[in-house]
């Protein structure tokens, strides 16, 4: 057995050293951002509470009430939608006072590269992107099935979308519908009809001056019904009083919740864009937006861990109030870049998935940058 030297132990210890110093910054990171996270989250749910408190008297909703129906769905909407920003602020926050302790100075001056120093940031990164996708996919959307149906019921004028008129779609490939008005909470509308196309000649046509939701068989039930079937020249006409029939679209499909796509888990997110984009709805840049959003946020938070890294690294005049500074400018411009995007693809050209990646590539750009800039 080969006797270990002093430079074996030396580097031994090294390695013994570095491991220590990963889990150190790793559990920093991450205590840091759970801790900013929580603080305002809290903060976000004071502010809404004094919002909507005459919404929770009015309703005579007790506290526990409030926290099933409302809260439970909001704390996970609202840390959502702050999991990138205080990601890049713990980030920040944490390492900048690393930096002013001198503590990067003395771990890069123990021979430690400025690429193994990012290490425990892309693995803390990492570990909070599968969170924040797995959250996106399914936690997310559950909750704001919770936040939405408690605004609709409580928070918004009821009845104020109740109502709608000249509905038209696509059924399926051969196949148009039209409703001339219909009752979302009654679920029943007036002065339907059906076409079905073969080529540019309609071969079947009904019409009925009612058509209700039958939650019983989960069909749609016509009133008053004239069925016509159409071949060449001969045409059958057949009448009924009532008839049921299996549609692809339900009452849900039909109230135009704009909100429905932050609803939706990613399965049936899916299935919605499928059948829209056979109805030819419009709007459907929306859906894709999001959809494609879902893989591309928890990406953001690798970039912007890497950027807070790296820009709070340096040891400068001012401390971490500029780091911040800088950070705060930073996240402003990347929020900024992302609602244009988003509104190029909703009301313009710009495809969704490019809009929905758009921010992440340039970003991506000035991480790599500042990457080669920063003192190694």
């Amino acid at each position: 057995m080969a006797k270990q030297g002093p430079k074996d132990s030396v580097q031994a210890g090294v390695n013994i050293r570095m491991k220590k110093i990963d889990w150190y910054i790793f559990k920093s990171f991450i205590f840091t951002f759970f801790y900013c996270i929580l603080l305002f989250t809290a903060i976000s749910v004071v502010v809404d509470i004094s919002e909507k408190t005459d919404d929770f008297v009015k309703a005579n909703l007790s506290a526990t009430q409030v926290i099933k129906v409302y809260y439970i769905g909001f704390v996970p909407y609202i840390i959502a939608f702050l999991f990138p920003l205080f990601t890049f602020i713990a980030v920040i926050f944490f390492t900048s006072r690393l930096a002013n302790r001198s503590e990067i100075i003395a771990i890069l001056a123990s021979g430690t590269s400025f690429n193994r120093l990012l290490r425990p940031y892309i693995l803390g990164g990492l570990l909070l992107a599968v969170i924040l996708w797995f959250g996106n996919r399914q936690v997310v959307p559950w909750a704001n099935g919770i936040r939405t149906n408690f605004e609709a019921n409580y928070v918004n004028s009821p009845g104020k979308y109740a109502n709608y008129n000249d509905i038209y779609m696509r059924v399926d490939s051969f196949s148009y519908c039209g409703i001339r008005s219909y009752d979302t909470v009654r679920r029943r509308g007036n002065g339907f009809f059906l076409d079905r196309v073969n080529g540019t000649k309609v071969v079947y046509n009904v019409r009925a001056d009612h058509i209700n939701w039958d939650t019983i068989t989960k069909k749609w039930k016509l009133v008053n019904v004239t069925e016509r079937t159409i071949d060449g020249l001969k045409e059958t006409v057949k009448k009924d009083t009532a008839l049921r029939m299996n549609f692809n679209f339900t009452p849900e499909d039909l109230k135009h919740d704009e909100f429905v796509k932050n609803r939706l888990n990613t399965k049936d997110l899916k299935r919605l864009i499928k059948l829209e984009e056979l109805r030819g709805e419009e709007g459907i840049n929306d859906l894709k937006v999001e959809l494609y959003r879902r893989d591309a946020t928890p990406v953001t938070v690798i970039i912007l861990t890497l950027i807070g890294a790296i820009l709070a690294s340096r040891k400068i005049r001012g401390g971490s109030g500029i780091h911040l500074a800088v950070g705060i400018i930073i996240a402003a411009s990347f929020i900024l870049f992302d609602r244009f995007s988003t509104i190029f693809s909703s009301k313009g050209n710009l495809p969704p998935l490019i809009a929905a990646w758009i921010p992440n590539f340039l970003f991506g750009f000035l991480t790599y940058y500042l990457y080669r800039k920063a003192p190694k």
